[in-house]
């Protein structure tokens, strides 16, 4: 790079005024743009649990359809790590910009094409390996948008902020959720023949109207200051999964096992919960969706009140607040979920999902970023995000779905004795949150760290001398920081 190329760069940093407003606009493209891509999400997620076990696999019995319908679910988290990995390298190098306007495209066109699939009776075994494919394509979207939008706000929130503003693209997953879960609800509601009339099909339609949206917001937005500073420095890293694999591999670790209670906890009670009450316990009417849409809009309180906290008490004990609550709530909430009364299925889901497990995801937002070092941030993010969802999310409906199969089998293929398998599900759930919970105590606090570190929080907690400063007086003084 040369002299005049990174002056250039350097000019490209906004002052302080400009940098306020730039402020507000990332907040409004990454919240949005991350309500509108997860809208898609939260489609796929409703319908694996609720009615693409008779479109796509209709030959298998309920219990061994619905296995197969986490199946696919659980391919768009197996290819996460993948899409992580490349739009990782990309944003850490070319920057988190254009990874964004690139997710946001990518699982709105997969989730449009979904609504136009054939189903099962119309082409056969056809019909299951176009909806994997779609659903890998989605995936490979997701496995960088939550990193991508984490990184972009931190490195633009101030320092005693950054745990508020980190926060609001997670409250637009939220915001995504409940749309999702109301258009369903609106389709669903009142129309028994819902599959066979096609219209499964309309809230995958409406998708393409966030392709436009999403790159319209994103597009608009002005890149990261950090990356502007690391490439105005000459420090943009040339090869971000290779240093990231060097330098960060205990930082990956504890990345990942902060998320195996929230992310793991996030997919039993949005996908398994809802597919047990309705599918297991036998709840009528659209009861599953109404309860993400309350459990979405308590979490939508939660997320940046978490956020919040995490600037005003540290990062690493709101967490471990949060996955404590989590924990102490895994039995009673799968006990009352046995029961099956709606109204209290409803209570027990919105409150340990909307409160305990995006309690954590709302603290996450900020405490993740901070933990890598600026040249292989968005990778590290990414990796450790993406590992876990693999190891967690993707799999734990799977495995729920396992453990419901399991007991009906034991007790002579009776359906109804799939009710008891809310120990071994509850089980399951403390174990993961547990190692999360471990993981806390293994986890330096980040708190108003200097974002453009190179070094990873955990390498400066077992330095023996402090780190030094990297950000260059003029230039610093040029961005008003």
């Amino acid at each position: 790079m040369t002299h005049d190329h990174a002056a250039s760069d350097t000019a490209q940093i906004p002052d302080g005024q400009e940098r306020k407003k730039d402020l507000h606009r990332a907040a409004w493209a990454c919240s949005l743009g991350s309500a509108l891509e997860y809208y898609d999400f939260a489609l796929y997620t409703l319908a694996a649990a609720l009615i693409f076990g008779p479109l796509f696999f209709p030959e298998q019995t309920r219990a061994m359809s619905l296995i197969a319908s986490f199946g696919t679910y659980f391919l768009g988290f197996a290819i996460r790590p993948l899409g992580g990995v490349l739009f990782g390298m990309i944003g850490d190098r070319v920057g988190r910009k254009f990874v964004l306007a690139s997710t946001v495209l990518l699982m709105g066109v997969s989730s449009t094409l979904i609504g136009a699939l054939p189903t099962f009776h119309q082409v056969g075994y056809l019909a299951p390996v176009l909806l994997v494919v779609l659903r890998l394509l989605q995936g490979l979207g997701a496995g960088a948008e939550q990193a991508g939008a984490a990184v972009m706000m931190t490195e633009y929130a101030p320092q005693g902020r950054r745990g508020f503003y980190a926060a609001l693209p997670f409250l637009g997953i939220q915001l995504g959720t409940i749309l999702a879960a109301v258009v369903y609800f609106l389709v669903v509601s009142g129309n028994d023949n819902v599959i066979e009339s096609g219209l499964w099909r309309v809230p995958f339609f409406s998708s393409v109207v966030i392709v436009g949206l999403g790159l319209y917001m994103r597009l608009s937005l002005k890149e990261s200051p950090t990356f502007l500073r690391l490439k105005a420095l000459k420090r943009v890293s040339v090869n971000p999964l290779k240093s990231a694999m060097k330098h960060s591999r205990a930082t990956l670790l504890i990345g990942i096992g902060l998320r195996l209670g929230e992310n793991g906890g996030s997919s039993i009670y949005q996908a398994l919960a809802v597919s047990y009450i309705v599918g297991v316990v036998g709840l009528q009417g659209p009861v599953g969706v109404l309860t993400l849409i309350c459990a979405a809009c308590l979490g939508a309180i939660t997320v940046p009140i978490a956020g919040k906290l995490s600037d005003r008490f540290g990062r690493v004990v709101v967490y471990r607040s949060f996955a404590f609550l989590q924990l102490a709530l895994a039995f009673p909430v799968w006990w009352v979920l046995s029961l099956g009364n709606v109204m209290a299925s409803i209570i027990a889901i919105s409150i340990a999902l909307g409160i305990g497990t995006w309690g954590m995801f709302g603290t996450q937002a900020a405490l993740m970023p901070e933990l890598f070092g600026s040249r292989h941030r968005y990778m590290g993010v990414s990796i450790a995000r993406e590992a876990s969802a693999v190891i967690a999310g993707g799999i734990a409906p799977l495995i729920g779905a396992g453990l419901i199969a399991l007991v009906v089998a034991s007790h002579d293929g009776d359906a109804n004795a799939g009710v008891g398998a809310w120990l071994p599900i509850a089980c399951y759930l403390t174990l993961l949150t547990l190692i999360t919970l471990y993981t806390t105590y293994k986890t330096p606090e980040t708190l108003n760290r200097d974002l453009d570190e190179p070094r990873d929080a955990w390498e400066i907690a077992h330095a023996a001398t402090p780190a030094p400063v990297h950000v260059q007086p003029e230039v610093a003084a040029s961005t008003g920081r």
